[in-house]
């Protein structure tokens, strides 16, 4: 089981800007206004060294918003609870196992989804807006 798998079951996500999928991949991911997803990622680090570095580097989670696919799964958006300013979206299978994740410890917690096709928009309470392909979300915020 990945890292990130393991904070999901306890409905949690790294304290760390970043791009999350349960094979245990994951990328740093920054908020980028001149983007047209809103965001931009720049390259792959490694969680479980992350994290065996700080443990603690996780927050607890709440879902403010979830939107069900028509293919199956959810769409969710949500704070971290140890930050104010901390917001996070994701996918989940229809079991609510992580498909992708991602964080960000300044967006302000995302409450509002709009999905159209195979593209969702996510925006927060602070008006950050991030356009996810929901497929692929490394395809959203390519530089």
């Amino acid at each position: 089981m990945s890292a990130i798998e393991r904070l999901w079951a306890d409905y949690q996500l790294p304290d760390v800007d970043g791009l999350y999928f349960p094979d245990g991949r994951s990328y740093e991911v920054c908020l980028d206004t001149d983007s047209a997803s809103g965001m931009r990622f720049g390259g792959a680090f490694d969680l479980e060294e992350v994290l065996a570095e700080d443990p603690d580097w996780v927050t607890d989670i709440g879902r403010n918003r979830s939107v069900p696919l028509a293919g199956g799964g959810f769409l969710w958006g949500g704070e971290g609870m140890s930050h104010g300013s901390y917001g996070f979206c994701g996918r989940l299978h229809g079991d609510h196992t992580l498909a992708w994740a991602l964080s960000f410890e300044d967006s302000n917690p995302f409450t509002d989804i709009q999905v159209s096709g195979n593209t969702a928009i996510f925006r927060s309470t602070s008006g950050v807006s991030i356009t996810v392909n929901i497929g692929d979300p490394l395809r959203s915020g390519a530089a």
